[in-house]
Order: structure tokens, then sequence, then C-alpha cells
């Protein structure tokens, strides 16, 4: 069974770090990330651009397209979709399905991703 571990910090603290403390953190990672990648374990890495450049869109019958994220704090992160998308546009629009498609309330927030270690496992 493949996981996602979603790693939560302060965005504000990580986003004024140093190039130079921030090379440092990735460093240390990327000890982890190689003795997983031994093990036969490591998928794609994957690091979320600053929520300020996230789009959320709410759900609904004529979903609703947001700036930022804006999810509600009743709601959890349950999974998300790689998807490769030509622009943010194409992007809202797959999100837009999506959101018709589900049955519950909640929302969908799109994120750029910058992808620093690939990884090589597959599943």
């Amino acid at each position: 069974m493949l996981y996602a571990i979603l790693c939560y910090d302060s965005e504000d603290v990580v986003g004024s770090w140093t190039k130079e403390e921030d090379d440092a953190v990735l460093a240390k990672l990327h000890v982890v990330h190689e003795k997983i990648a031994a093990e036969g374990r490591l998928g794609p890495v994957v690091r979320l651009l600053p929520t300020t450049a996230a789009t959320t869109i709410r759900k609904g019958a004529d979903p609703l397209v947001l700036d930022g994220p804006f999810a509600e704090t009743k709601e959890q992160l349950l999974g998300f979709y790689v998807v490769e998308c030509a622009s943010l546009d194409q992007a809202i629009e797959t999100a837009k399905d999506l959101a018709r498609a589900s049955s519950s309330a909640g929302s969908y927030e799109l994120r750029p991703l910058s992808i620093f270690d690939p990884g090589g496992l597959k599943g």
C-alpha cells in the first residue's frame, strides 16, 4: 500500500528561510530519502509551492473559483490528484469536473508542484 506523507509546517517560518537554511534542511531530508530509496520504498517527493499560488474550487452545481486556499477548517485533506494541465484554466476546468462529480461538500485546492526529488518507486 502506498502512503502520502503530507508535511504541514508554518509557511511563514519556512518561507523566511535563507537559501542556505533551506538547502541545509533539504540536505538532511535527502539523507532520509536515500535510505528509503535504497529500500525501494521511495516514490515522488513533491514540495508544494506557497499557498499564495493556490486556487480553490468550491464544490456545487456551479463550482465557484476562489484565489487562495480557502478550505474550511472543518475540512481535512483526504487525498490529492496529480494531473498534467497546460494552464491554470485547464486545471480549474478539471477541478470543476471533479467538483460536479462529487456528492459531498468541500473544496479542491489547486497547487502548482515543484518536484525536487522524483524518486523511483512504481506503484
